[in-house]
């Protein structure tokens, strides 16, 4: 017997009540599967006909062993006003469909695949039932203008600025007589004195010019060249004492009391900290010896190790904010003031100086920080979706549009650069579409099942 005519039997018995009458009821109640070619031909019709010798093709039932059915087999008529399926898949993704219901090896039941899923206009679009989005937990957000600043983090070191050091070093030779700044770390004003010195040359001095002063003096009434000359002398020998840094108030002492004196005073060039002293009492000091190094730390350098993949980002004068591990939780604010003209060939980094102001003197030299340097994308605001939007394989960039009814567009995107959770966009989105943010992953692995379930199912009513 042919598998058209078994498959007759089958549903004729089903229809017959236990007292071997024909239950027309329950006949009209059934609605078949499909209807197959009656030769037992693999082709099938979603509806009643006939083949080309005017035979009408045999209904199948659900309950007539038809389950699993060939996978060109059609989807079963929908009432009206209901939503047609097209087929069932595979709940675990397998290339496997059903044009009835089923379930798999574990129990699952297969998924339906409604017609107006399918109805899309756009190739890939996926359209998903408001249940399952909200099941899926879409988020979606608009792709805006917006300005946008990457951070560029870093680590360095704090450093005395170099314009602001000073340092005490005669030029002459002399001895310490008393010091009055004695410890290294003590604050010093400006003009502060340190020490008091001898100087067999500064007492010279200041004799030559009491002697010129005083010849000078007594050659007013005599000829002019005479009269010069001793004047000239006398501005000479003053102007030696200026050069050695002898202090103005000592000077004008010097010429209101009209008597040198056997020790001169050294003072503070600038206001600062003592972070070196050389000088001791009783010490004997050379022309050019150090013997105070003072520096001015009410404002520190910051010098930053940027990777050099980072440095077309920097400019001067951006911002910056630093954090020392010392005070946790108290931000410094910073300027990007020079970005250093060489690269370490065994960090692969450049050194960024970046100014702090330090007045209350928290910043120590030396100190390890981290910085974040505000470094903007570009002058103008630029169209940009969040980083979540994006799709990203490595060798493509997508994103999903929200095209509005539960439809979901696959684009691919040109993206520019990227900062504060945001990519420029450059291409393949346009500014007022909607994107997909939460669940975007999801709604991409849909997108391909579906795509390769249309590919692994037949067109409706065509034979293999």
């Amino acid at each position: 017997m042919s598998r058209a005519a078994t498959a007759g039997l089958a549903t004729l018995l089903t229809l017959l009540t236990p007292a071997g009458t024909w239950d027309a009821a329950r006949a009209e109640e059934r609605q078949p599967l499909y209807y197959q070619d009656p030769s037992g031909k693999p082709d099938y019709s979603p509806g009643p006909k006939k083949d080309a010798q005017g035979r009408d093709y045999v209904p199948v039932y659900e309950d007539t062993g038809a389950s699993p059915a060939p996978t060109n087999a059609p989807a079963p008529l929908a009432p009206a006003g209901e939503r047609k399926i097209l087929y069932y898949r595979n709940p675990m993704g397998l290339p496997d469909t059903s044009p009835v219901p089923k379930k798999d090896t574990m129990g699952m039941d297969y998924i339906p695949v409604y017609a107006d899923e399918g109805a899309t206009s756009v190739p890939g679009t996926v359209a998903i039932s408001p249940e399952r989005i909200q099941m899926l937990g879409v988020r979606t957000e608009t792709a805006a203008r917006r300005s946008m600043a990457h951070t560029v983090r870093a680590v360095g070191t704090v450093a005395a600025d170099e314009r602001r050091i000073g340092v005490v070093n005669p030029k002459f030779e002399g001895w310490i007589e008393k010091l009055l700044v004695n410890t290294t770390g003590q604050l010093v004003r400006r003009s502060e004195p340190l020490l008091e010195v001898y100087s067999p040359d500064l007492v010279l001095a200041q004799r030559e010019y009491l002697v010129a002063r005083s010849a000078s003096a007594e050659m007013a009434h005599a000829d002019p060249m005479a009269r010069d000359n001793a004047r000239a002398i006398a501005d000479a020998a003053l102007a030696r004492l200026k050069n050695w840094d002898i202090s103005a108030d000592q000077l004008a002492r010097l010429q209101r009391t009209g008597s040198a004196t056997r020790t001169l005073t050294l003072r503070a060039p600038i206001a600062g900290v003592v972070m070196d002293k050389q000088a001791l009492e009783g010490l004997h000091f050379s022309a050019g010896d150090m013997l105070y190094r003072i520096v001015d730390l009410s404002s520190v350098w910051l010098l930053a190790d940027v990777y050099e993949q980072d440095l077309a980002q920097i400019r001067p004068g951006q911002s910056a904010t630093i954090t020392v591990p010392a005070y946790p939780g108290r931000v410094f604010e910073g300027r990007v003031a020079f970005v250093y003209p060489t690269v370490n060939a065994q960090t692969r980094t450049a050194k960024v100086r970046i100014e702090v102001p330090n007045p209350d003197l928290l910043l120590k030299t030396d100190m390890y920080a981290t910085v974040e340097i505000a470094a903007p994308a570009g002058s103008t605001p630029i169209l940009a979706v969040p980083d979540s939007a994006v799709l990203d394989t490595g060798t493509r960039q997508t994103v999903l549009i929200d095209r509005g009814e539960g439809r979901y567009e696959p684009r691919a995107v040109k993206l520019g650069a990227r900062a504060g959770g945001y990519a420029a966009v450059l291409d393949g989105v346009r500014e007022g579409e909607k994107v997909v943010t939460g669940a975007n992953f999801l709604i991409d692995a849909e997108s391909n099942l579906r795509a390769a379930l249309q590919a692994f199912t037949a067109p409706e009513g065509k034979s293999p």
